[in-house]
């Protein structure tokens, strides 16, 4: 049997973008205050930028001493998992467990989705 011919595939041709003059109906002026050159919102940015961090070191030393700890997590489904927190991958949006006790059993490691994850916690001892 031979392969099918391929359908043709219309071409989606976007705008070009801004040239060095800035003359290709792209205006100069932000219209959002974060990206001004005003130093009044530079300071601001600078501001924002360090809450920021501060807020992810927080969040990355809450993960750190949870590892080991046990964690229930609730699904989009419904189903509610008991597992002992390993790690979490912000890049990939997975959670690691170990002895994760489903309605079929208890895998010895996973790896749960965060997109399939609704909410998490940490019950208390």
């Amino acid at each position: 049997m031979t392969d099918p011919i391929p359908v043709p595939v219309g071409i989606l041709r976007l705008p070009r973008g801004p040239d060095s003059s800035g003359s290709r109906g792209f205006s100069d002026h932000s219209r959002d205050p974060q990206n001004s050159r005003d130093p009044q919102n530079s300071r601001d940015s600078g501001a924002l930028q360090s809450a920021r961090a501060a807020l992810r070191e927080r969040f990355l030393r809450l993960l750190s001493s949870a590892r080991g700890r046990p964690a229930r997590f609730s699904l989009w489904n419904g189903i509610l998992l008991h597992a002992d927190f390993g790690a979490a991958d912000v890049q990939t949006g997975a959670f690691q467990v170990d002895s994760l006790q489903t309605p079929l059993g208890i895998q010895g490691s996973a790896l749960l989705r965060s997109g399939d994850v609704l909410e998490f916690s940490f019950p208390l001892e």
